[in-house]
């Protein structure tokens, strides 16, 4: 059985057309229904009553839990188990459903378990017309050339339309149809395409481009439309040469514009299009100069400046350009450029002269510095105005063009201001304007127009007594204002009088520093203080200077002991206080009295008691020197009482003086004088006598060990003299010697060579002696000590020396006169010749002038002597001299003898007369007398007489 049930909706909005709902159902094993139902209807539209269409009920829904199964899972259509309908569960778009595909069909199932059933379920989606027209691009553009024929085709692409049936695209329209117009052609297959075909010749200088606009209609109630723009553009053909919109440009640059600056921008103009109206332009061939600093853009005709422009060196350029299309077609122009000057230029300052340093008594209008002053700019912009700063003492004077004077405005102090940084400032009119400047370092050289100044004009110095010379006072110090030799100070003490004396034998001043040295040694006894004057003067010309006082004050110093002015101390007499012996406690004895000539505290004096025969007896008044007694005194107590009062003063260190007070405990004067009678007059010493004592004792050491040193020295010259003389090997005159009772044997005035002898010398004389010595034939003499006789060892050699020997002759014998001695030692009337006693030993002076002589005279006395002499032995020859000798070539005495032998002639004939009437003298004549005793001194008695006591 089958039956169909259709059913019509109609909504109340007359936008939507009524719906004819047709529901088939066929009773079958398995239910099938079919809906249809519009796109787009809304979400929970009811599709259909499942519940009637199926012949179910709510019940069996619930109970078979009644469900929707799709195949692809989508799930447009949803299941109401309660009301039992289907409705609508998501919006349905046909087109995105169905695409162009017509009939548009949802298929499900309802699945029914307990027991199972499945009923299929089909809902057909109808189109309706919700999309307009439309085409794949909003606008499309064609190109045509100008040329081109009229029944040109061009195609189109079609409009879509999404919607189907009736309601997809219909027809077309295209507007304007001036030029072109629509066909719509149908394919074999029942497609259609448009195209647009030319059928009027198209003029590019006329119009370029043509806008159409293309409309597609679709079938819709209402109808719906799209359209699209169709740009034509109408290609050019090279039919028109460029043109240059003016023959001649004129531009004006500023100097100094900016590269890249665009001054000018030409412009030709060409009828053709697209390539052939692109113009190039360029300079031409004979515009080089201009090359360097401009440029022009070959596509969009701008000039730039590419170089410096500068108004002071080209005020005009004139340039030709051409503009050229890909055609070759050209135009020319030409481009004048004039340069404007801009203030561009600072001026320059040029100092021609300049006068640096300028003393500073300089007059006013004094001319410092001639200047030149220009601007390369023109007009307004090279007219300059030159100026310094107000607060200058300076002045700018123009004195011709571009020509300026600095000059002095006031009066200069060095000392306010040594230099100025004159800045000199040159401004032109320009807008805005330029300015330069330039800095003058001015000095000012001194005058020597301030004189040394001290800080103080009272200055006050100390100084302790008993300085040294030379110490140090005080540094006075002045300074000056003025600069180099101006400011170079000497000082001097002025010459006044202190104290009767110039104030320079007092101080001095140090011509550089100032320092003020006293020169002396000062007491502040006599002067406490100075005043002197000293004058600072400077190196200027002429000089400057100035002059402070100075106040020397002298300290004192503890340099003077106490003078104790009583009791009065005499060294003759004896001064005693008396006390009787009633005297109570308290008892005034005297007073000792002093005084120190130093001041403040160095003479402040305080009394001590520093010795008393009974110090229970008296005490002394610590600041008044009151001698009081401090017990009663009594019977015992001794009648001769002696205090030693010492007085100190309270300097640094203290100095003191020491008093004896003889003090008499008696009642009446007898008594005092028996008891004073025997007082033993202490002596004491003062240092200065120990100092004294010790001086002298140290003197005499000293004088001793010179003496000492002195007489080691002499020795020591003696030996090493005698040494010199010794190996001279009788180089020396000799004096020959004899001794008494031997005579002459060979006649050449010497002994016989057979014998050595020696001779003993002293500085006495008469204590001589010679020693004979055996011959060297081994022979002994033997010399009688009285000098009587020889003995001999073998008695025949001794006979023959006898024999041979012969006394002396009386030309052996000095004179009294002649005799050696101390200068000026004559023996008187009295005294017969050879008798007497040996002279006294001649000095030292003597005896080294006498061997001078005789070393000068070497040659002679040997010529004179003979060949044989005989040497002295150096024991001897140190105290003989030949200074007393007239001629001791003539004359030569024999130590120990009376005899004198002289080789002159004439004095040997005289004597040989007194020879026979004279004898030899006896042997008791060469007895040498004792010298005589010293004599005694002080001492010596003393230590005489104590021995006579021991």
């Amino acid at each position: 059985m089958t039956g169909v049930l259709c059913c019509s909706a109609e909504k109340k909005s007359s936008s939507w057309l009524p719906l004819i709902l047709c529901i088939c159902v066929a009773e079958m094993a398995l239910g099938q229904v079919r809906y249809s139902i519009p796109e787009e209807m809304a979400t929970g539209s009811v599709v259909g009553n499942i519940v009637q269409d199926l012949g179910l009920d709510v019940k069996r829904l619930k109970s078979g839990r009644a469900r929707i199964f799709t195949e692809d899972g989508s799930e447009y259509i949803g299941l109401n188990v309660e009301k039992g309908t289907l409705v609508v569960a998501k919006r349905i778009d046909r087109e995105e459903l169905c695409k162009q595909v017509s009939p548009c069909s949802l298929h499900f199932q309802i699945i029914l378990e307990k027991p199972m059933e499945l009923h299929r379920i089909d809902v057909e989606i109808t189109d309706i017309n919700d999309n307009a027209p439309f085409f794949p691009k909003k606008e499309y553009n064609f190109q045509v050339i100008e040329s081109a024929s009229p029944g040109a085709r061009y195609s189109l692409e079609s409009a879509r339309d999404p919607d189907v049936a009736h309601n997809t695209i219909q027809t077309y329209k295209l507007n304007p149809t001036d030029y072109f117009k629509l066909n719509v052609v149908s394919r074999p297959d029942g497609t259609k395409y448009i195209e647009m075909i030319l059928h009027t010749s198209l003029d590019r200088e006329k119009q370029e481009e043509h806008k159409l606009t293309l409309t597609a209609f679709d079938g819709g109630n209402p109808q719906k439309s799209g359209s699209v723009k169709i740009n034509v553009v109408v290609l050019d053909a090279n039919d028109n040469a460029p043109v240059f919109n003016q023959a001649v440009y004129r531009v004006t640059v500023s100097e100094n514009a900016p590269r890249g600056t665009v001054i000018l921008t030409v412009s030709a103009t060409d009828n053709d299009k697209g390539g052939n109206e692109e113009i190039m332009y360029s300079f031409s061939q004979h515009t080089d100069s201009a090359s360097s600093l401009f440029d022009i853009d070959p596509h969009s005709g701008e000039m730039t400046v590419i170089g410096v422009l500068d108004y002071e060196k080209a005020k005009h350029y004139e340039i030709d350009l051409e503009a050229t299309d890909k055609g070759g077609l050209a135009d020319a122009c030409k481009v004048l450029i004039e340069v404007t000057d801009q203030n561009d230029n600072a001026p320059i300052i040029s100092i021609i002269s300049l006068s640096n340093p300028i003393p500073e008594d300089s007059a006013p209008d004094t001319v410092i510095a001639m200047l030149n002053i220009k601007d390369l700019d023109s007009g307004k912009n090279g007219q300059v105005k030159c100026l310094i700063s107000a607060d200058l003492p300076f002045k700018i004077k123009s004195s011709s063009t571009n020509f300026y004077s600095l000059m002095s405005d006031d009066v200069l102090d060095r000392e306010t201001v040594s230099e100025y940084n004159i800045t000199i400032i040159a401004m032109d009119e320009g807008s805005p304007p330029y300015s330069s400047n330039k800095t003058i370092n001015l000095r000012i050289s001194d005058v020597n127009d301030h004189a040394p100044m001290f800080p103080r004009p009272l200055m006050t110095a100390f100084i302790t007594e008993n300085n040294s010379p030379g110490m140090s006072l005080i540094s006075v110090k002045a300074t000056d204002k003025d600069s180099g030799n101006n400011a170079r100070i000497s000082y001097f003490l002025e010459d006044t009088q202190l104290n009767g004396m110039s104030a320079s034998a007092y101080f001095s001043v140090h011509a550089e520093s100032g320092e003020i040295l006293a020169v002396r040694s000062f007491d502040y006894e006599q002067t406490k203080e100075f005043h002197v004057r000293v004058k600072a003067q400077d190196g200027g010309s002429p000089p400057l200077s100035s002059n402070v006082s100075v106040k020397i004050m002298i300290q004192d110093q503890n340099d003077n002991p106490p003078q104790v002015l009583y009791p009065v101390q005499t060294g003759g007499s004896l001064v005693a206080e008396m006390v009787p012996r009633s005297a109570d406690v308290g008892y005034l004895v005297t007073k000792v009295v002093a005084v120190d000539v130093d001041s403040g505290q160095n003479a402040w004096l305080s009394y001590k008691l520093q010795k008393a025969t009974d110090r229970a007896l008296f005490e002394v008044g610590l600041q008044n020197g009151e001698i009081r007694t401090i017990r009663q005194v009594t019977d015992k107590d001794a009648v001769k009482q002696r205090l030693t009062v010492i007085v100190e003063d309270n300097g640094q260190p203290s100095r003191s003086a020491t008093v004896i007070v003889n003090v008499a405990v008696a009642d009446s004067f007898p008594e005092v004088l028996s008891e004073f009678t025997d007082f033993p007059h202490d002596k004491e010493y003062n240092d200065n006598l120990t100092f004294y004592l010790v001086l002298a004792l140290a003197v005499v050491s000293f004088l001793f060990i010179t003496c000492l040193v002195v007489i080691i020295s002499v020795k020591i010259y003696r030996w090493r003299r005698e040494r010199l003389f010794y190996k001279s090997n009788g180089n020396l005159p000799v004096i020959p010697y004899y001794p008494p009772l031997y005579a002459d044997v060979g006649g050449t005035g010497t002994l016989k060579p057979a014998f050595s002898y020696e001779v003993y010398g002293t500085t006495d004389s008469r204590k001589s002696d010679i020693k004979c010595s055996r011959p060297f034939s081994q022979s002994t003499l033997s010399v009688d000590h009285s000098a009587t006789r020889t003995v001999p060892r073998h008695k025949a050699e001794s006979e023959n020396i006898l024999i041979e020997q012969k006394p002396p002759n009386n030309d052996w014998r000095f004179t009294q006169g002649q005799r050696p001695g101390p200068s000026g030692a004559t023996g008187g009337p009295e005294v017969a010749m050879g008798t007497g006693p040996w002279p006294q030993p001649p000095t030292e002076a003597e005896q080294l002038q006498a061997l001078m002589a005789a070393a000068n005279e070497v040659s002679e006395a040997t010529a004179t002597l003979g060949p044989g002499t005989m040497g002295l032995s150096t024991r001897y020859s140190p105290q003989f001299t030949l200074q007393h000798v007239p001629d001791y070539r003539q004359n030569v005495y024999i130590p120990g003898s009376t005899a004198t032998l002289t080789s002159n002639p004439q004095q040997q004939q005289a004597t040989a007369q007194q020879a026979t009437q004279q004898a030899l003298p006896p042997p008791q004549a060469s007895a040498q007398p004792e010298p005589p005793k010293a004599a005694q001194t002080p001492a010596s008695k003393k230590k005489s007489t104590k021995k006579e006591k021991k």
